[in-house]
């Protein structure tokens, strides 16, 4: 039997990141519900600021976790690559939707294979990975959605991108308190 106990405090450890992603990506799709008429620019500054807030506290979990765990690079190159995204993007504000569309593509996609693979690595040392999993499936979905579409109105792409941003973090919260359980339930 495999020492899960090494796994398991990568997210055990961290279930308050993973709930402040959650929250973080439904307070983004709330404002973007509210607010459908945002210019490109806006629309750009809010997705960046999300990425941004997204990649540090994943990185953040990643580094200052007290347990050596093989799962820790997953969750260290998604913070990286939510980094990437947020920095990328509000470098340039004003960018095209084309190119808004291309940058949240590319950071769907990455987060949402990389959140997959994650569930699928510790799907037997923790609690609640169906909605890592699930959070996974839709950014995918998502993803393709934005590739199939690309010239979307940017209302359309603003109500796709909150609904998105809702699944997803619903399904972040969702983890963090299945995590937060788990961890309370043993402490």
């Amino acid at each position: 039997m495999r020492d899960s106990s090494r796994n398991i405090g990568l997210f055990l450890g961290n279930w308050w990141s993973v709930l402040m992603r959650g929250v973080a990506a439904v307070a983004f799709g709330v404002l973007v519900f509210f607010w459908p008429h945002l210019t490109v620019a806006t629309l750009v500054l809010l997705f960046g600021l999300y990425a941004l807030t997204h990649g540090v506290s994943s990185l953040i979990a990643a580094i200052f976790n007290r347990q050596r765990t093989r799962g820790r690079w997953l969750l260290a190159f998604e913070g990286v690559i939510g980094i990437w995204a947020g920095i990328v993007t509000l470098r340039a504000p004003s960018t095209t939707a084309i190119v808004l569309i291309f940058l949240v593509w590319a950071w769907a996609m990455a987060t949402g294979i990389l959140r997959i693979v994650e569930a699928i690595r510790l799907r037997k040392e923790i609690s609640g990975e169906i909605w890592l999993a699930l959070s996974g499936v839709v950014l995918i979905l998502f993803g393709f959605m934005l590739r199939l579409r690309p010239v979307m109105a940017v209302i359309d792409l603003a109500w796709v991108i909150a609904a998105c941003a809702l699944l997803f973090g619903l399904f972040e919260i969702m983890l963090g308190r299945e995590l937060r359980s788990v961890q309370h339930a043993g402490a």
